[in-house]
């Protein structure tokens, strides 16, 4: 039995392979979906990769030394720093958030200023315009220290090169602008002008003072190099000898990891989009295979006559398609693999380090994969309904619409492998529970769009006639069998819910970032007040801002150790809440509940609790850390370990932009103990001049208190918005493209019966016009119940992510709403009219022979 199949098999090929040779006519648009799809999966992985593997070659550059060690608001003890030094050369550096001021008071700047010590930097080198070494910049002249400073900042205080700045009690003279700072991504997103300066003058400026919120830093170039073992051991022998450590360890092999996972999701999100991409593409494979089919019904009918089996049949197209749908993956990735070449020289700018562009082999199998996955489920189903038709059908029908559903086999091998492919994008996600959330959208959305074309069809059926010829006929044309409804509402409803989704989640932060964060967020953020300065820095407030609301909270920094008495481990929790075990986090207490948060569970404590220390947890901080009322939290404040029993849990307005803390204390946990103030002041109805005044009364009467302007750092983040939204839009273009040409691929498929119909009525008295007017009805029509379900699929969608994930109040925009209905019915009626004027030019004679 193995040689019939064996040589059945070879007949297919043989015959697959001879019937290829007249040409790709009809798999054009099969081609381009299949190799969109591809390259767009295989381009980001493989810029992302790029991105990566240049930070992680990078590392020692990027992290400042092999290893690095950082110790927030608590410079390093004795002990800690023996260790460390031990280890071989070392840099230290502290980094602070303070004021910069003109010598005159007239005006200020926020600063992000660093200092750094002789021994900067010990991997990369610092360049300065103009050049010369840091010793020649920081050094001390009659009294007024150097520093090197972002251009910025100059443009900022309208000052140059040589000119003084106030920072702190000192005075800096302006040397250089920076050009090359080594190290900098390590640093972290910043949203002020970088300041640069020496150690020794930090202390000089008086900027270091109880609560101040001070990041310190070792840098170390381990003796001997520093293999990946080494650097565990030497973060194992730290663990060891100060077990209750505060210090945060990063190694080279981690150099920025807040950046890697940034570009890890982002790069995922894309890759989710270009997959939607490539799965609206499998609709138009389908159309494709089902047109091109509709072609070969005298070579199908001929194979059957002779005597081919259903299998053979079935088997000569596969072939053919696969072979079809490889070189489309194989264009798709020679588009993916040239992607990266030509992002390196963009992204030279945008990433401080050598982007080197290579091939990336792994991205280019996981596009292949996908690509080849999709056109062979999508284009199973038309191939079995092909074979299964007996050979007088197949002369007698113009389609394959009649032929029903195919055998179960072709039914189990399409879904098998649309299931291996959605598992496929969930396992290579970086975040599964996302992947898994679009997908099953995705899978939502297509059985909803298939829903929506069969109610548009059954609706038509039930239309009362009417009057209008064209109008009846578009009504006729919707509902008929074989008709182009579940194809169009198909293919086009993807692209645009996915526009939609994508249009109203970028319009909403936006507005949110531009309009109503900025009405209700305070003017001002205030921090590093020390006790002995919040009377008067409340007075000057007072006088220069009668109308503001002034909010002020105690401020201490704590580390959280023990959780129920268990150590803390990041890996046992999810990703999102791993950012309130890192590092230090700003702690308060008070008597009262904090504005902005109301209790959700549990009871508040009374004023005068003198008991057991307890706290007050953010309750979506406390669900995703498994903590409940009643559970016991340590944390290291000042050096000493507390421990506080949960005594209620509280919902955070955190979008308010209000002074909140994921925990409160009750007073008596931090009786006597040193801090800072944290305050807040909100004028709504105050101009840009009013807020200058009051930043120069503040920082001229404290000189190290930070004063942070909001309305500057959401300026800052809706530009990052912006260069965001431009990648996502870029996207969303992509899939609608896919979804352009599933509709035009839709449209082809049709042409067959359209032409028959154009004739016939035509031979019936109909003229061009009516046809016109005719295919106009239903295109808009189709193109208006399209719309309609992208802009509820899309609201929804936009709903969820802006309110749900980004915890940001969201709302229905009908501009987006009126460009979305625009849209849909000049994409429709455009391409449907493009795609059947060869349809209504058609001669009657040859098409009247053939029926």
């Amino acid at each position: 039995m193995a040689a019939p199949n064996q040589f059945r098999l070879g007949l297919a090929v043989r015959l697959a392979l001879r019937e290829l040779r007249g040409g790709l006519s009809g798999f054009y648009i099969f081609l381009a979906c299949v190799a969109l799809g591809t390259a767009a999966i295989a381009g980001v992985n493989s810029v992302s990769q790029m991105m990566t593997g240049s930070i992680a070659s990078e590392g020692r550059t990027i992290l400042g030394g092999d290893i690095r060690f950082e110790s927030e608001n608590q410079p390093f003890s004795e002990a800690e720093s023996s260790f460390i030094e031990d280890l071989g050369d070392v840099s230290t550096g502290a980094n602070l958030r303070t004021m910069a001021r003109t010598q005159d008071g007239s005006d200020q700047s926020l600063v992000e200023l660093r200092a750094v010590d002789g021994a900067y930097p010990l991997y990369g080198s610092f360049q300065a315009s103009p050049d010369m070494p840091l010793e020649t910049i920081f050094e001390e002249r009659d009294g007024v220290f150097g520093a090197a400073t972002a251009q910025i900042l100059l443009d900022r205080l309208g000052l140059s090169l040589g000119d003084e700045v106030l920072v702190g009690q000192a005075r800096f003279e302006l040397r250089a602008i920076i050009v090359t700072e080594p190290d900098s991504l390590s640093e972290g997103f910043g949203f002020a002008p970088r300041f640069l300066i020496s150690r020794s003058s930090l202390d000089a400026a008086g900027l270091i003072r109880p609560g101040s919120l001070i990041e310190y830093s070792y840098r170390v170039r381990v003796d001997g190099g520093a293999s990946a073992g080494q650097l565990a051991n030497i973060r194992a022998d730290l663990r060891e000898q100060f077990p209750e450590t505060g210090l945060e360890v990063r190694t080279s092999r981690n150099a920025a990891p807040a950046l890697t996972r940034n570009i890890e999701r982002f790069s995922q999100f894309l890759t989710l989009v270009g997959l939607t991409a490539l799965i609206v593409g499998g609709v138009g494979i389908a159309n494709s295979v089902r047109a091109w089919l509709d072609g070969k019904r005298g070579v199908i009918a001929t194979l059957k006559c002779v005597g081919a089996p259903s299998r053979l049949v079935v088997a000569i197209y596969l072939i053919q398609v696969m072979l079809i749908a490889g070189f489309g993956v194989f264009l798709g990735l020679l588009l993916g693999l040239a992607t990266p070449f030509f992002a390196a020289g963009a992204l030279s700018g945008v990433i401080p380090v050598a982007v080197q562009a290579s091939v990336y082999p792994a991205s280019l199998i996981i596009a292949a994969g996908f690509g080849l996955m999709t056109a062979f489920a999508f284009a199973v189903l038309p191939l079995g309904r092909a074979g299964e038709v007996p050979a007088t059908a197949l002369f007698r029908q113009q389609s394959f619409e009649g032929g029903g559903l195919p055998r179960w086999p072709y039914l189990l091998a399409a879904g098998v492998t649309l299931v291996a492919l959605c598992a496929a994008a969930i396992w290579f996600a970086d975040d599964r529970g996302i992947a898994s959330v679009f997908v099953a959208a995705v899978v939502v959305a297509f059985g909803v769009l298939r829903l929506v074309g069969f109610a548009v069809q059954a609706i038509a059926r039930k239309v009362p006639a009417v009057r209008s010829t064209p109008l009846r006929l578009a009504i006729g044309n919707i509902h008929r069998p074989g008709a182009l409804t579940p194809s169009v509402v198909l293919s086009l409803g993807l692209g645009l819910a996915l526009l939609v989704t994508l249009a109203l989640i970028d319009t909403n932060l936006r507005r949110e970032l531009s309009g109503n964060l900025p009405d209700r967020a305070p003017n001002f953020f205030f921090v590093d007040i020390q006790s002995s300065e919040i009377d008067g820095f409340e007075n000057i407030l007072s006088e220069v801002a009668p109308e503001g609301k002034v909010i002020k909270v105690p401020m201490l920094r704590g580390r959280i150790l023990e959780l129920k008495g268990e150590p803390v481990n990041e890996d046992n929790v999810p990703a999102e809440a791993r950012w309130v075990l890192r590092g230090d986090r700003g702690v308060t207490y008070t008597k009262n509940l904090p504005e902005n948060s109301r209790l959700s569970a549990g009871e508040w404590w009374a004023p005068d609790h003198q008991g057991e220390p307890l706290v007050s947890f953010s309750s979506e901080e406390a669900g995703e850390l498994g903590l409940s009322v009643g559970d016991t939290i340590t944390v290291s404040v000042l050096g000493r370990s507390i421990v506080a029993r949960i005594a209620n849990l509280r919902d955070v307005e955190w979008e308010s932009l209000s002074i909140n803390f994921v925990m409160v204390f009750s007073p008596n946990t931090f009786a006597g103990a040193p801090h800072s103030w944290m305050a807040t002041l909100q004028d709504p109805d105050a101009t840009a001049a009013e807020e200058g005044e009051v930043l120069r009364a503040v920082t001229q009467a404290y000189p190290t208190i930070t004063s942070v302007r909001v309305k500057d750092a959401l300026e800052l983040a809706n530009r990052v918005v912006g260069q965001i939204g431009i990648a996502i839009r870029a996207a969303a273009l992509v899939a609608l493209i896919a979804s352009v040409l599933v509709l035009a691929g839709a449209l082809a498929a049709g042409n067959r019966s359209r032409i028959h119909d154009a004739v016939v009525l035509k031979t019936l008295g109909a003229t061009r016009v009516t046809l016109i007017r005719a295919y106009v009805y239903e295109y808009g029509l189709l193109g208006l119940a399209t719309a309609v379900f992208a802009l509820a699929f899309g609201a929804v969608a936009s709903w969820f992510v802006v309110s749900r994930i980004m915890t940001l109040p969201s709302s229905f925009m009908p501009d987006i709403a009126a460009a979305t209905l625009v849209g849909a019915l000049v994409v429709t009626v455009g391409i449907g009219l493009l795609g059947t004027w060869r349809v209504l030019g058609q001669k009657a004679a040859p098409v009247l022979r053939e029926l």
